[in-house]
């Protein structure tokens, strides 16, 4: 069988990358992945051969790695954070019975609610949510349905592309549907460009978030209500005795 592995680079500096993705890639032929996460790994992996594909042509790169796996070359397709959230890991497994030659491994990274939550404290140490903002493959009115549940629920949320150019307005369109279970002063975190130049993180409230603006590299926190600020670092308590 002919290895193919789907690989978790985690945010981007390669110090927080794990040493099983690291090993994984020193031995690879070729390494398949997104323009932005390629570019990343070039400085690190200078003498490996890249396929590289823009977004919105997923199925196009895995189809390709997928090839150059069953021609015999040992390849990684790449994904930021881990492979199995908002990653490529899904779309390759189902791709990969077009190819049986192919053995699929998926191994894990350091996704943005754990990379960009230690940056800002602690505020996911009780039971969260995961949601994404983009729209591009789930309807609006899904995403609308799950972020008031989520409040409705009182988890702590985590929100994955918060906004991009043709989405300007979609954390702020968010946030006034959180804002119709949760005050405004639920507190809230923000990390930008995590493990990457220009790294930032911000405590803010619910209504000071819903007037701010993002970019794609951009992760977001919303506490629960029992979330707070404690030395300047969101934490949200997981209710041991003092």
């Amino acid at each position: 069988m002919n290895d193919l592995y789907v690989v978790g680079i985690g945010p981007g500096d390669p110090d927080q990358m794990t040493l099983q993705a690291r090993r994984i890639l020193e031995s690879c032929d070729v390494i398949a992945g997104y323009t932005v996460y390629a570019e990343l790994l070039r400085e690190t992996f200078p003498d490996k051969e890249y396929l590289v594909t823009p977004m919105r042509q997923e199925a196009e790169r895995c189809r390709m790695a997928l090839a150059e796996a069953s021609g015999g070359r040992r390849v990684a397709v790449v994904c930021s954070g881990d492979a199995g959230v908002y990653g490529m890991s899904g779309l390759i497994l189902e791709l990969a019975g077009e190819y049986p030659d192919c053995q699929v491994e998926i191994v894990p990274g350091v996704t943005a609610a754990l990379s960009g939550g230690a940056l800002l404290g602690a505020p996911l140490m009780h039971d969260f949510a995961v949601i994404s903002l983009s729209d591009l493959l789930t309807p609006w009115e899904k995403i609308e349905k799950r972020l008031r549940l989520a409040a409705m629920a009182d988890f702590a949320i985590c929100i994955y592309n918060p906004s991009s150019r043709k989405r300007a307005d979609y954390l702020a369109r968010a946030c006034t549907i959180l804002g119709e279970e949760l005050e405004e002063s639920r507190i809230c975190g923000l990390a930008g460009r995590i493990g990457r130049e220009g790294e930032s993180v911000q405590v803010v409230t619910l209504g000071e978030l819903g007037r701010m603006q993002v970019d794609m590299f951009t992760t977001v926190f919303i506490g629960n209500s029992q979330t707070r600020v404690i030395g300047g670092r969101m934490v949200t308590p997981r209710g041991y005795k003092l």
